[in-house]
């Protein structure tokens, strides 16, 4: 399906097509929005979509990076 379909003269989505929701904040890795705020935004003004917007940068480090996997169980063992 072409992405053509979705666009609008609105304010755009943030989404980029990564929808994960992490399971402590609560939050989708891909765009940084709420479940809620996802839900919502097809129904939601010109306004409050901006004032999300403007959020989202700052929840960027909601997510705590990894601290091991396999790279540091290798590093490890020198």
């Amino acid at each position: 399906m072409s992405d053509e379909i979705w666009k609008r003269a609105e304010v755009e989505s943030p989404c980029i097509k990564i929808c994960v929701v992490h399971p402590e904040t609560r939050l989708c890795t891909g765009c940084l929005r709420s479940i809620d705020e996802i839900g919502a935004w097809s129904r939601m003004g010109a306004e409050e979509r901006r004032a999300i917007m403007d959020e989202l940068p700052k929840r960027a480090g909601a997510f705590s990076k990894r601290r091991g996997g396999r790279a540091a169980r290798l590093a490890k063992r020198d």
